[in-house]
C-alpha cells in the first residue's frame, strides 16, 4: 500500500470511469445527456431573461422561479461538461482540488434548490391561505433575503463537509466508478476512518432536507385543506393550478433525490452502471425538466416566453422585409 498523500502539496489526480461495463456505449449515452443539458440551458436562460425584462413579473413568486433557473444553470454548468469531456474524448482526469470543488458545487446548489422549494411553497400557502395578508408579508426584498438565506445555509453546512473529505488521505485507488466526482464513491477511497464525515453528511441531509421536506409537505397539506373548502368549483381549479406546477418539480427534485441516494447506500444486487446512470439522470433530468414544466404550467411565464420570443424574431422579421 502506498503512504497516504495527505501531505502531499500537489495531490495526484482522480480519475472518472463514466458508465461502467460500458465504455464502448459512451458516445451513443452522451447524446440524451448532451440534449438534456442544452435544453436546460436554454431553457433556464428563456425563464431568467423573461422574468428579469417582463416588469409584471416581478413579483416574489416568479423570483423564486427565476432563482430556480440560476440553480439549475449553475449546477448542470458543474457537473455536465465534463461528463459529456468523459464520454466524447475520453477525459477522464480530473484534479484532487477540482473534484471536491464540483462535490462542493454538488451539495451545495441541492441544499439551496431545497430552501428555494421550501420559500415557494410557504409562498403559496400565504398566497391561497391568507390572500389579503399576501401583500404584506411576501414583498419582493423577503424574497430575496429568503433566496440569500438559502445560499448562506447551503454554503455553511457544506464547508465543515469538504473539510473533512479533504483532510482524509486518499491512499488506495485513484479511479471513481462514476461520471463526475460522487461522494459516496470518493469516499470510498479514502484509506482512514470515514466515520465522522458519514455522521456529519448525513446529519445534514437529515437536518436540511428532511426539515424542509416536512414543511412543504405540511404547506401544501394546508393548501389543500383550504382549497377544498372553497365554494366554487373554478375557484379550486385556479388555485390547484396555481401550485400544480411547483407540486410537480418537487416531485422530481425530492423523490428522484432519494431514490439515487437508496440505491447508492444499498445496492440491491442492482448492476454498477444501472445505478450510475440513475444518479446522473437525477442530476441532469430535473435542470432540463423544470424551465418546461414553468413554461407550460405557469400562464405568465408562458405569455413572458412568447413575448421575449416575439421582440427577439420583430426586428430580424423588418430587418429581412
Amino acid at each position: 500500500m502506498s503512504a497516504p498523500n495527505r501531505s502531499s502539496t500537489n495531490p495526484p489526480p482522480f480519475l472518472l470511469t463514466g458508465i461502467p461495463d460500458l465504455e464502448v456505449l459512451h458516445v451513443w449515452i452522451s447524446i440524451p445527456f448532451c440534449i438534456a443539458y442544452t435544453t436546460a440551458l436554454l431553457g433556464n436562460l428563456l425563464v431568467l431573461l423573461a422574468v428579469g425584462l417582463d416588469r409584471s413579473l416581478h413579483e416574489p413568486m416568479f423570483c423564486f422561479i427565476a432563482m430556480l433557473a440560476v440553480i439549475d444553470l449553475l449546477f448542470s454548468t458543474a457537473i455536465v461538461p465534463k461528463m459529456l469531456g468523459v464520454f466524447w474524448l475520453d477525459s477522464r482526469e480530473i484534479g484532487f482540488e477540482a473534484c471536491f470543488i464540483q462535490m462542493f458545487f454538488i451539495h451545495t446548489f441541492t441544499a439551496v434548490e431545497s430552501g428555494v422549494l421550501l420559500a415557494m411553497s410557504l409562498d403559496r400557502y400565504v398566497a391561497i391561505c391568507h390572500p389579503l395578508r399576501y401583500s404584506t408579508v411576501v414583498t419582493g426584498p423577503r424574497a430575496v433575503q429568503a433566496g440569500l438565506l438559502s445560499l448562506a445555509r447551503g454554503v455553511g453546512a457544506m464547508i465543515p463537509l469538504m473539510c473533512l473529505l479533504t483532510s482524509l488521505p486518499y491512499c488506495n485507488s485513484r479511479v471513481i466508478p462514476h461520471s463526475y466526482c460522487d461522494h459516496m464513491a470518493v469516499v470510498g477511497l479514502a484509506c482512514a476512518d470515514t466515520a465522522p464525515s458519514h455522521r456529519y453528511s448525513l446529519s445534514v441531509a437529515t437536518l436540511l432536507v428532511g426539515t424542509d421536506s416536512a414543511f412543504i409537505t405540511f404547506s401544501y397539506c394546508m393548501i389543500l385543506r383550504a382549497v377544498l373548502r372553497l365554494p366554487f368549483h373554478k375557484a379550486r381549479l385556479k388555485a390547484l393550478g396555481t401550485c400544480g406546477s411547483h407540486i410537480f418539480v418537487i416531485l422530481i427534485f425530492y423523490v428522484g433525490g432519494l431514490l439515487s441516494m437508496y440505491l447508492q447506500m444499498f445496492t440491491l444486487g442492482l448492476a454498477p452502471h444501472v445505478q450510475v446512470l440513475v444518479a446522473d439522470l437525477y442530476l441532469t433530468v430535473p435542470p432540463m425538466l423544470n424551465p418546461l414544466i414553468y413554461g407550460i404550467k405557469v400562464k405568465q411565464i408562458q405569455e413572458g416566453i412568447c413575448k421575449l420570443l416575439g421582440q427577439l424574431a420583430g426586428p430580424r422579421s423588418s430587418h429581412a422585409a
